[in-house]
């Protein structure tokens, strides 16, 4: 029982301490290192619940996709971070504000919350002994919660839709590809016969 507390605390105390990092580090590639470096501790944290299924979505999905393409983008984005900061102070009483704010709510909430009757019961309900974590998930995710699922797919979809139309640019004089010109043409409109004399290229 020592052995997982140990590493409970040393994924716990890591992953709060880069997360803090995250928001300190002046060097924005710094700042994504250590954002990467919380998600592999919250999945060890994952791993530690018996949830291996999402401490290997967090690792693909977020390490392996997100927090890369967060690296990509602010190395290869040539950012003057020094003009950006500029004029900061004069939005810290503001920000000072809407943080006291979202600290009180937090704390009405915490204070606030009570776990209903059925909430252990459901918690606690054993899965079977022939299948595994991410079979019992995909059971529950695709039955129960298939229409929930669904949406949540559509959303993405229109989303990712979105931003490709609106960062889409077409440049001018770029010869594009125009699949109804090529489906209708024909021998004549294919094919250019010239005569070229005898000396004398095209």
């Amino acid at each position: 029982m020592i052995l997982p507390a140990l590493f409970f605390y040393l994924f716990a105390g890591a992953c709060i301490a880069s997360a803090f990092m995250v928001i300190a580090a002046r060097n924005p590639v710094h700042s994504v290192l250590y954002l990467i470096f919380a998600f592999v501790n919250a999945a060890g944290l994952f791993v530690l619940m018996g949830a291996e299924f999402l401490a290997m979505i967090l690792i693909v999905v977020y390490v392996g996709a997100v927090a890369v393409l967060f690296l990509f983008v602010v190395m290869m984005l040539d950012v003057d971070f020094a003009e950006l900061r500029q004029g900061v102070l004069q939005y810290l009483p503001f920000g000072a504000l809407i943080g006291v704010v979202m600290l009180a709510e937090l704390l009405l909430v915490v204070g606030a919350w009570v776990i209903g009757p059925g909430v252990p019961r459901a918690i606690t309900a054993p899965i079977p002994a022939d299948i595994t974590n991410t079979e019992a998930l995909g059971r529950v995710l695709y039955t129960k919660y298939i229409y929930y699922f669904q949406a949540a797919g559509l959303v993405l979809l229109v989303a990712m839709v979105g931003a490709i139309v609106l960062t889409l640019r077409h440049k001018a004089g770029v010869k594009r590809q125009n699949i109804g010109d090529q489906v209708a043409r024909t021998r004549d409109t294919a094919i250019e016969v010239v005569k070229v004399r005898p000396g004398q290229g095209l």
